[in-house]
């Protein structure tokens, strides 16, 4: 065997543990991230499920045109209404027609139904005490006959966004813990297939330093090179799936972005180098029949 195939196979008996440690960095750095995502994110996500708490004004069938014109540009102009949206009696009728299969005007004669105001409450007004304040001042309207929204959902809805919070806190430090010791176990698999080497260096007369200063550098290496894959992967999942995300998760807030990327490169490397360092000091403690073990 010539020393060039030799040197070949010793380069890809290197090449192969780091390259599994990369992916496998990667892969966790990615799953981190995502539940990054979803915590920076959870702010928005909670945002999302109270501004879509539908209150709806039933308008009496006194209310004129202009009139309930000038009561739509007023509510708009309030802190608590994001939007508003007005329903006539004939297009709510068309939607119920709709909903039902079945004209149930020509059944009845006439329209039962009332023109109405949706409108689209702020999240920090969605709670259950912000809307029994909002309904008792929108009551005061003389064109407003009735504030109907679902009360027990609201209630329920505040009620488990607190939930949701503290279980995705708990979740996200308990997952950090895991992809911790993930890295740390595959590192610490790859370190293990160096040890005869780490032994060989040692008896030559090699110091500590110098012995893990080449781990350190590739673990640090592998650190950054998982935490660029798991970004190119992030940048894959915004192309693919950013309208269906973007309801959900800014993608586009630059502070979020930098600290989720910052984070990834952090743990990467900075959980890279403990775990190597604790592998090799293991190792170097070791005499030569400890190593067979």
């Amino acid at each position: 065997m010539t020393s060039e195939k030799v040197q070949e196979g010793k380069d890809k008996r290197l090449v192969g543990p780091y390259f599994s440690t990369t992916i496998s960095i990667a892969m966790i750095l990615f799953l981190f991230g995502l539940l990054g995502l979803l915590l920076v994110n959870a702010q928005r996500l909670s945002e999302f499920m109270k501004e879509n708490i539908g209150v709806t004004l039933i308008l009496k069938d006194t209310a004129n045109e202009s009139d309930v014109m000038k009561l739509q540009k007023t509510l708009e102009a309030n802190a608590f209404i994001k939007s508003t949206k007005f329903v006539g009696k004939d297009h709510a009728a068309a939607e119920l027609k709709k909903d039902l299969g079945e004209d149930f005007i020509d059944f009845l004669g006439y329209n039962p139904l009332l023109s109405s105001i949706d409108l689209k409450i702020n999240a920090a007004y969605a709670n259950p005490d912000s809307l029994a304040k909002l309904e008792t001042r929108l009551m005061v309207y003389p064109e407003i006959q009735e504030v109907y929204y679902q009360r027990t959902l609201v209630s329920q809805l505040s009620h488990n966004v607190e939930k949701l919070s503290l279980i995705l806190l708990s979740l996200t430090i308990l997952m950090l813990v895991i992809f911790v010791a993930l890295i740390n176990n595959t590192i610490r698999a790859s370190i293990y297939s160096k040890r005869f080497q780490i032994n060989t260096m040692q008896l030559v007369g090699a110091t500590q330093s110098f012995v893990k200063r080449p781990f350190l550098v590739k673990s640090a290496l592998n650190g950054v090179y998982g935490a660029l894959i798991a970004c190119g992967m992030f940048l894959l999942l915004y192309i693919g799936f950013q309208n269906e995300l973007k309801t959900f998760i800014e993608f586009q807030n630059p502070t979020s972005i930098i600290l989720l990327g910052g984070g990834m490169f952090f743990m990467g490397i900075f959980i890279s180098l403990i775990s190597t360092e604790l592998a090799v000091n293991k190792f170097l403690r070791m005499n030569f029949d400890q190593l067979h073990y």
